[in-house]
């Protein structure tokens, strides 16, 4: 037989698809990194980066790496505290809180930052609220710099433990708990010698993993940061500056601490994947003390206003008339001009249909490269998978600010990769980075799903008489099909909300909704801006309603 036992593809086919796939990553991945690490590397220009003990690029990777640090201890706390809370107690509105959790993951990063500005910025509600009701001089707090960076990061990726620690408490036998308590153990001693050991695995993966997002943040800073300098600012100022050297500099400096991150991501992967354990989960303890229960539904309705106040407050705002919002605690005359002019105006809604179109481009072609690199990933005997799986999996490394010096760099002028055409300045470039940066997404669900596939149901078809592509398509796909919507997704909603590396490679002709949302943003009209926003924020939760009917829809290819 041309295919080993279990393996989809044989060699032949295996060879075939592997060419374009490899061609992809060498031209869009490889060549790009490569074309940095040159300018980086040229003479001198690490020694200037960071010349002298006073150098400014200094304080940004010291700030970077403090920040990191403590949005790790702060979404630690916040999510795994959460978790646990859900996973041990009867909380009041316990099912609303659950399905609330998640949701910062389905807020754009712009969006998020603009609502915390709305909200807790020193010309924001709460401020200016809290300030009038005290009858003070000035406003009591207002989030800026340093800490309003860290709060929205908190806000954002709490999630992320939240959700591995949640999936490892899922698992652990209701056995150690209640031996625990057999014991005379209390709640804490539990948690801190039960729990807490066997949640470590899963809380070391989500710390390397928020460190790593937190180092590559760009749109927090931009807008918070004040004069504090951080990594992604740097290169993004060097290239505004035309210091295209010192900004690959920077670049290679962050990229190769987020690699560092990754690999101990993906160790873990694999650690956890040889480790996963099994277990009957505990019932929820009940809260019955009528002070405890009032304690728990004020904690939860206070957690619940933190997480759903930023979407309601850029919803309101997208009802002010322009010029109505300046001092004020709320907007004195709401309009829905904003919205007639959205949908009524062409060139208004133009930057929202480019990123429609682009986003659309850039999930087909991640869907059509995820599924050809998963399968030679999970189902070849392909010699060459282990490089294809690695260079695959690095754009998530990449942070986006860096993906858009590359890009300027290694398309700059006419190149085989370009098609013997220059990238920059054409519409083609931001497509081509929503392409590389989300890579990873639809190739690792594909990946996964097949990963999970019985090899047998592949080897029936085929001893039945079916051809690779029929046993494809009418087998493997159906089962593999909710792993690839879900990083299909994942791409998509990524791809349509992107700000970060459009920032550095938008033209006229594509300017997408994120930076439109900025640019209306400086121009101090903050109802469009907030318009926009609830118009992605719908975008997202359409795609997100399609892909959930599509994948429980029954298939009919049979």
């Amino acid at each position: 037989m041309e295919r080993a036992p279990g393996v989809l593809l044989g060699r032949r086919k295996a060879i075939a698809l592997a060419v374009p796939v490899a061609v992809v990553l060498a031209a869009w991945v490889a060549w790009p990194m490569l074309r940095l690490l040159g300018a980086a590397l040229e003479p001198g220009v690490l020694a200037r980066l960071f010349e002298g003990p006073s150098s400014v690029n200094l304080r940004a990777l010291a700030n970077s790496v403090r920040l990191s640090v403590l949005t790790v201890l702060g979404s630690a706390a916040l999510g795994t505290g959460l978790a646990y809370a859900l996973f041990r107690y009867a909380l009041p509105l316990r099912r609303v809180l659950a399905a609330l959790a998640a949701l910062p993951l389905a807020l754009p990063p712009l969006v998020g930052v603009l609502a915390f500005l709305f909200l807790y910025g020193e010309s924001g509600i709460l401020p200016r609220g809290i300030q009038a009701l005290a009858g003070l001089e000035r406003v009591p707090f207002s989030f800026d710099g340093f800490s309003a960076v860290l709060l929205v990061h908190v806000y954002s990726f709490y999630v992320y433990f939240f959700l591995f620690a949640s999936a490892a408490l899922k698992g652990m036998d209701r056995s150690l708990l209640e031996a625990s308590a057999d014991l005379g153990a209390g709640e804490w001693t539990t948690f801190r010698r039960v729990v807490l050991p066997l949640l470590v695995p899963s809380l070391v993966g989500a710390s390397l993993l928020v460190f790593m997002l937190s180092m590559a943040s760009f749109t927090a800073p931009l807008l918070f940061a004040s004069t504090e300098p951080f990594l992604t600012l740097q290169i993004y100022n060097y290239k505004m500056n035309g210091a295209m050297d010192l900004s690959a500099g920077a670049s290679v400096v962050l990229t190769a601490i987020c690699l560092v991150f990754l690999v101990g991501i993906e160790w873990r992967r694999s650690a956890e994947a040889r480790t996963a354990g099994k277990g009957s989960p505990a019932p929820p303890l009940p809260v019955a003390s009528g002070p405890a229960r009032f304690a728990a539904l004020l904690l939860v309705v206070a957690f619940v206003t933190f997480l759903v106040l930023p979407i309601l407050t850029i919803v309101l705002i997208s009802f002010v008339e322009e010029g109505s919002w300046t001092w004020q605690i709320l907007p004195e005359r709401y309009t829905l001009v904003n919205y007639v002019s959205l949908f009524s105006q062409a060139d208004v809604f133009a930057p929202a249909w480019n990123s429609l179109r682009m986003a659309v481009l850039a999930t087909g072609l991640n869907v059509v490269f995820g599924v050809a690199a998963g399968l030679l990933i999970a189902q070849s005997r392909l010699p060459g998978r282990a490089a294809i799986r690695v260079f695959s999996v690095l754009p998530f490394a990449v942070p986006g600010t860096v993906i858009g010096i590359n890009l300027i760099l290694a398309f700059d002028e006419p190149s085989v990769a370009g098609f013997g055409h220059a990238l920059v300045g054409t519409f083609w470039l931001l497509p081509l980075a929503y392409f590389i940066r989300h890579v990873p997404l639809v190739v690792r669900s594909t990946v996964s799903a097949l990963q999970a596939l019985d090899p047998r149901l592949a080897e029936a078809s085929s001893d039945l008489g079916a051809s690779t592509w029929m046993t494809f398509r009418r087998v493997v796909l159906p089962i593999i099909a909710p792993g690839i919507l879900a990083g299909t997704l994942l791409t998509f909603v990524a791809a349509v909300g992107e700000f970060v590396a459009s920032i550095l490679l938008y033209t006229v002709d594509n300017r997408p909704i994120s930076i439109e949302i900025l640019a209306q943003l400086r121009l101090y009209d903050f109802g469009a801006a907030a318009a926009y926003s609830v118009l992605l924020m719908a975008i997202i939760g359409a795609a997100t309603l399609v892909v959930q009917r599509l994948g429980s829809s029954p298939d009919r290819s049979m």
